[in-house]
Order: structure tokens, then C-alpha cells, then sequence
């Protein structure tokens, strides 16, 4: 099914392609109820529960999607009709030369109307809507661009017939594009800020589906007082420093940074570093695979664009400046990639955190890879960003400096992720949130706020980092400092279970997993271990 809506040469919305998945979705949704729970184990009951989280959020999914296509529907008449013709091919049928060709002519008739309507509209639609429909667009011109190139050349009456008019119809489905995107969008390209928020309904549904029972209002107030805790971790670190304040410490600590060329054998130090930490102080198992079975990648520029800052999870990808970078932004690159950052997030990307989740991946409960949740994957890395700064990680006040400015930056996403895709905040007074109150370079706050609504990753992805490392934080309180377990026995077996909602895990973890999802609310930011939180 993800294979169906995935592939590079089908439209973004296809009618029967969607039926065909709600039907598969309903089917498989009734298998589940109707399965006894009769001696079911509680790893059996906690996937039946997983996979039904997923099918239940891919119905919702399709609400969603069909509501948001039909907001876009009169930008681009003949939609219906050309993606019959595409999805008259998934069902193996040849197309009939001169029936595919009065299909593309009545497109294209009614698109140049359209199109030339808009051009003179005194209301246009919203910039929102406009990139939205260019997105559709373009989409559908590549999907008919394979339809037209598997029977042409193959089949002569196909050629004669519809090479014309399906010529016509791309170079008119060109020109509407760049209607929407350039003059009624506001402008593309690599560097463009443009965003589709969701809306407040939709933000809800997808919390209540990691079970996060906290309101957006209420995870933005717990944002705030993570920055105003923050703040005040900040100005101790500057006064120890000789600073004058917050602002000149981070100054200085930008200056702190790697010879072109150095940034790689820091990243090898910095690992080590974190990995000699966890065994000294016996937090959590390091296998001897995961110590040098990553590979090192340098980011392209054209990738630092949206990637100011290390990647990782199998490897781990290093953003530095490249030789072609233009001045400003080598030195954006370099000021906001200096050793104390850096020493803040390698540990985040290698172990303990992604890298050592994906060598877990590898070996233990693989079927849970399909169940995966951001708050899983990035609350764990997160989580050990704020657990490394309660043990001491940081011995200098730079280094405090360095981790206290990645705690204020993961704050700010829930600040901008959640009014930006409210509809709240625009992407350009997200930029200024980063700069004003965390302290970015204004090259590398565009490129994390790009990297968050270029639509790669899911609209409350970058507010995962720090809600799911509270999560976790609160699940350590409850089973190591309550619970009696010890530190790595409680991360090793987190790790094992594999990606899922962390308040399933938590039921898993107590041996109490039920039929049904746990109907009382974990409210895991009144945990004693979430205090700068509250």
C-alpha cells in the first residue's frame, strides 16, 4: 500500500488507488477485531495494539489528504480525468490512442481556462493553497510523462494519436505550474520558506495518537519554561565564564572552532569521549560493533541547505564548510559547527544514541521497524542530551554552554513546529525566534526551519525531539529511580523493544499490557524528573 502512494511516477491523490487501500485498510481492521485475545502474550497484545494504531492513523490519513485535495480542486480542472487515464494503466489496460488523446485536449482546454482566469484574479488563492496545488501539479506531469513514455514507441497508433496533444498538455501543465509556485506561491528554489500548516484539529489527533494528553497550548507553556530554565543554566555558565551575559558566551564559544579539514577527527574524539562516559558510569550496554561500525559522511552544501548541523542514525553526516560555499555562509557553517556545539550532539546522532538504536533495529524485534514513532526515535537520542547534562557530562562551562544551546534550540521547535503549523507563526518569524532567543546563525536558523516544513519529515517530527525526551525521562523516574532497575538494564531493554509509542513501551516495561490502549492519561511532564518543565 505505502509502495502504491510512494512511487515517484504516481499522483499525489488517485481516487481508486485510495479505495483500493481503504478497502485493504477495513479488511485487515475487522481481521484484528475479530483475532481472540484468549492467551494472547503481552508482546502479542502490545503489536496487535501497535498495528491497529497504524491502521487506524492511515484511515484518518486519507480523511485528511481527500479534504485537503478537494481545498485545491478547482486550481486544477481535468485532474480527474487524466489520473483515470494513469490509473486505467495500474489495472494493466493499454491506453486506446484516440480516447487518451480527446481526454488530454479536454485537459488541456480547461487547464489553459483556468490558468488564464487566475492570471487576472482580483482575490487569488492563498500562497498556502497555491504551492499546495503546484505540488499536485507537478506530481501529476511527471506520473504522465511515464504514462506517455510506456505505450509510445511501442505501440505506432498510440503515437500518432496522442504525441501532439500530450505535448501540449505538459508544456500547459508547465506554465500552470509556475503560475502557482512563482507569481500566486510566492517563489521555490532550494532556499525557499514556504509552509502547509495542518491546523489545530489535526495537531491534536496526532497527539492523541503518541498518547500525549497535554493540549499545543500547554506543550508551548512547558516549551517556554524549558527556556527560561535554559536562560538561566546559560548566565551561570557566562559569570563562570567572565562573559557579560548569555549572548557573549555563546560568542565566545563560536569561536572555539576546527581547521579546515579537522572537523572529522573531532567527530572520532567527541564518540569516544561520549562512549568512555557511558562505560564508566555503567548507563547503558556499548556492543563493540557500534564503535567503529558507522562510516563518516561530509554534508554537500546543496544538502546543508536544510542540514546545517550533524545527521545520523547508520552513519553519521558531518556539516562543515565546503571550499565552493559562498563567504557568508562558510562562516555561518563554521561559527555554528564549533568543537563545544559539536561536542553537544555527536553523542545524539553515534551512541548512545541513533547509531546505537539502529544497531538494536538490526537484532531485535525487527517486525516493530513498520511501527515507528519520531518520539521513539528522537525523544531516545534527546533523552540523552538532558540525562549527559544531569550527570556531568559537560565538565567545563563551555561545554554546559555548548549542551545548553542544543536544550534551547530543541524548546524552540515545539515553540515554532507547533505555531507554524497551527497557522500561528510564519516561517520568517521562526527564523527570528531562533536568532533572538536561541542564538543561531541567521543562514543556519533558515536552514532548520526549512529542513522542518520542506514536507521530508512529518509535521510534529521536530516536536518529538524534546516531548519524547521528557517522556523518556519520566519513564526513567518510574522505573530505575522508583522501580528498582538499574541504568543500563532500563536502556538495554528499551532498546530492544524497538520504535513505538512511548506510552505503549511504558505499558510494556510494566508487564500490563491490555486489549485496549491505556484508557487513563500518562501525564508525564507533572514527573518530578521533568521539574524545568512544569
Amino acid at each position: 500500500v505505502r509502495a502504491l502512494a510512494d512511487a515517484a511516477s504516481d499522483p499525489l491523490f488517485a481516487p481508486r488507488r485510495n479505495a483500493l487501500r481503504h478497502a485493504l485498510l477495513i479488511s485487515w481492521q475487522r481481521t484484528l477485531e475479530a483475532l481472540p485475545s484468549d492467551g494472547l502474550s503481552q508482546d502479542d497484545r502490545l503489536d496487535r495494539l501497535l498495528l491497529q494504531r497504524d491502521i487506524a492513523l492511515a484511515l484518518e490519513a486519507e480523511t485528511f489528504e481527500r479534504e485537503r485535495f478537494e481545498a485545491i480542486r478547482p486550481l486544477l480542472p481535468g485532474y480527474e480525468a487524466l489520473v483515470a487515464l494513469l490509473e486505467a494503466r495500474r489495472d494493466l489496460r493499454q491506453a486506446e490512442g484516440r480516447a487518451a488523446a480527446d481526454t488530454l485536449e479536454a485537459a488541456r482546454l480547461q487547464l489553459a481556462e483556468a490558468h488564464a482566469a487566475l492570471s487576472q484574479a482580483k482575490t487569488p488563492p492563498s500562497p498556502t493553497l497555491a504551492l499546495r496545488a503546484a505540488q499536485h501539479a507537478e506530481a501529476l506531469k511527471r506520473a504522465l510523462a511515464d504514462w506517455q513514455a510506456h505505450q509510445a514507441g511501442f505501440d505506432p497508433e498510440f503515437g500518432w494519436w496522442v504525441d501532439a496533444p500530450y505535448k501540449a498538455l505538459d508544456e500547459q501543465l508547465g506554465k500552470h505550474i509556475s503560475l502557482l509556485r512563482e507569481t500566486l506561491g510566492g517563489g521555490s528554489g532550494a532556499e525557499a520558506l514556504s509552509a502547509d500548516p495542518i491546523g489545530d484539529a489535526a495537531i491534536v489527533r496526532a497527539l492523541r495518537a503518541e498518547g500525549i494528553p497535554y493540549s499545543p497550548a500547554e506543550l508551548m507553556a512547558a516549551a517556554e519554561r524549558e527556556l527560561a530554565w535554559c536562560r538561566a543554566e546559560l548566565e551561570k555558565a557566562a559569570r563562570e565564564m567572565g562573559a557579560r551575559d548569555w549572548r557573549e558566551a555563546i560568542e565566545r564559544v563560536k569561536q572555539v572552532q576546527l581547521p579546515p579539514g579537522g572537523q572529522p577527527a573531532l567527530v572520532v574524539e567527541l564518540a569516544d569521549e561520549a562512549m568512555a562516559f557511558l562505560e564508566a558510569h555503567d548507563l547503558v550496554s556499548v556492543p563493540p560493533g557500534t564503535r567503529r561500525g558507522w562510516r563518516m559522511n561530509m554534508l554537500s552544501p546543496e544538502w546543508q541547505l536544510q542540514a546545517p548541523f550533524f545527521l545520523g542514525g547508520r552513519d553519521v553526516w558531518v556539516a562543515y564548510p565546503a571550499a565552493g560555499m559562498p563567504h557568508e555562509r562558510k562562516l555561518n557553517a563554521i561559527r555554528g559547527n564549533n568543537r563545544h556545539f559539536s561536542r553537544a550532539v555527536v553523542h545524539h546522532e553515534l551512541v548512545p544514541g541513533h547509531h546505537l538504536q539502529y544497531w538494536h533495529a538490526q537484532r531485535h524485534a525487527r517486525h516493530r521497524e513498520g511501527f515507528g514513532s519520531p518520539f521513539w526515535d528522537e525523544g531516545w537520542a534527546l533523552y540523552w542530551e538532558l540525562r549527559l547534562y544531569d550527570l556531568g557530562f559537560a565538565t567545563t562551562p563551555e561545554d554546559r554552554v555548548g549542551m545548553l544551546f542544543w536544550r534551547s534550540h530543541r524548546a524552540a521547535r515545539i515553540l515554532f513546529s507547533l505555531g507554524i503549523q497551527s497557522g500561528r507563526m510564519s516561517p520568517e518569524e521562526a527564523v527570528r525566534l531562533l536568532v533572538e532567543r536561541v542564538g543561531h546563525e541567521p543562514e543556519n536558523a533558515r536552514a532548520e526551519v526549512r529542513r522542518s516544513i520542506a514536507g521530508d519529515y512529518g509535521p510534529l517530527y521536530q516536536v518529538a525531539y524534546l516531548v519524547g525526551g521528557w517522556q523518556f525521562r519520566a519513564l526513567h523516574e518510574e522505573r530505575v529511580r522508583q522501580g528498582g532497575w538499574s541504568e543500563r538494564e532500563f536502556h538495554d531493554r528499551v532498546l530492544r523493544e524497538g520504535s513505538m509509542p512511548i506510552h505503549l513501551l511504558r505499558e510494556r516495561l510494566f508487564d500490563r499490557v491490555e486489549n485496549e490502549a491505556p484508557r487513563q492519561a500518562w501525564r508525564f511532564l507533572d514527573s518530578a524528573a521533568n521539574a524545568s518543565a512544569r
